[in-house]
């Protein structure tokens, strides 16, 4: 008893420090200072038309299989930024990976794979159920995920191209596409796949050498195909199959707008941590008012994948046979919601 008075007492202290006062809140689409700062003038983009839809390979993705991983590593560095544990390789032909440990490496494989289909940019993601790399220290993260013979399974390889650089990030409330039916379909995107880590960190803009433009993409997509909220523990929350089936796509439709159920409300978990909870509440807009002919453009240039393509993209994040059918199925049902507003 007294432990829960605790947690309502210091809730209700953060409520009043984190919620602003009447005034002080700005609407999401209000913002007038740039997304990014950079020096460059180079314009950006969000979303490129694809025209093959029909024939692009979901099992190897934005990369192909000409950049498949499937040689040997050697250890560079660890990453200590992010919640996720992860270190940087080298293979023998002088490209360098970023490896993903833990939960989110299937579901981020996999949310690539249609993100990239319809036209979003996203980084060459490939899972590899087995990695064994060279000179490997002690980890400061993510020790338990190492095998007993000092192997690492169940990995997301992120490779990183030589020709490409991180050059900031963008905000969901702030950026250039706000309001375009590529940007709205971006949001029906991670409804689809139920993308519930939307903070604005997970957002990046790249430049790469000798282009003319700056490439907007959502860079971490980790948090995927679970519940359609921040849930604990996170083992539901991310490539689970149950939660999945069992979250809610379409929260409402009006005449001219819908509601998707992602993200939803954070979990009350989340009440331990006041601010975070708030945060993470306001996230909640990105799924809401969405057009509804903007969802049904998206639902149309999804529902030019075939069946086949639809499970490549979970065969290529080593889930097990049944969980790809199992995520198919739900996605082939969103499609077709989707087409039907």
């Amino acid at each position: 008893m007294y432990l829960k008075r605790k947690i309502v007492v210091l809730f209700s202290a953060a409520l009043i420090a984190v919620v602003p006062g009447p005034g002080a809140v700005k609407k999401h689409h209000a913002g007038k200072e740039p997304a990014v700062e950079s020096t460059e003038a180079k314009p950006g983009i969000l979303w490129r038309e694809p025209t093959d839809i029909a024939s692009r390979n979901l099992f190897y993705g934005a990369g192909g299989e000409k950049d498949a991983p499937h040689t040997t590593y050697k250890f560079v560095k660890e990453d200590l930024e992010g919640s996720n544990p992860k270190f940087t390789v080298e293979d023998e032909n002088g490209v360098k990976w970023k490896v993903k440990l833990g939960e989110e490496a299937r579901p981020e494989v996999a949310a690539s794979r249609f993100v990239w289909a319809v036209g979003y940019f996203t980084n060459e993601d490939y899972f590899v159920k087995d990695l064994r790399v060279e000179n490997m220290p002690t980890l400061h993260r993510g020790r338990k995920f190492v095998a007993a013979d000092g192997s690492f399974p169940n990995v997301r390889l992120k490779r990183e191209l030589k020709h490409e650089k991180k050059i900031g990030t963008w905000k969901w409330s702030n950026d250039p596409f706000y309001g375009s039916r590529q940007y709205n379909g971006l949001r029906v995107m991670m409804a689809l796949i139920n993308n519930w880590d939307l903070k604005d960190e997970n957002n990046a803009i790249y430049e790469e050498k000798d282009q003319p433009e700056r490439l907007f993409m959502i860079s971490d997509l980790g948090s995927s195909f679970g519940t359609s909220g921040p849930d604990w523990p996170h083992a539901k929350a991310k490539g689970n199959l149950r939660s999945y089936e069992h979250s809610k796509f379409i929260a409402r439709t009006k005449p001219e707008f819908v509601d998707f159920a992602e993200p939803s409300r954070p979990s009350y978990h989340w009440f331990l941590n006041p601010p975070e909870y708030f945060r993470r509440r306001g996230l909640m807009w990105i799924g809401r008012d969405i057009p509804r002919t903007d969802a049904k453009w998206m639902g149309n240039l999804l529902g030019q994948l075939s069946p086949d393509q639809i499970r490549d993209a979970f065969r290529a994040a080593g889930f097990k046979p049944n969980e790809v059918e199992g995520f198919a199925a739900v996605v082939q049902n969103r499609i077709a919601a989707l087409k039907a507003l």
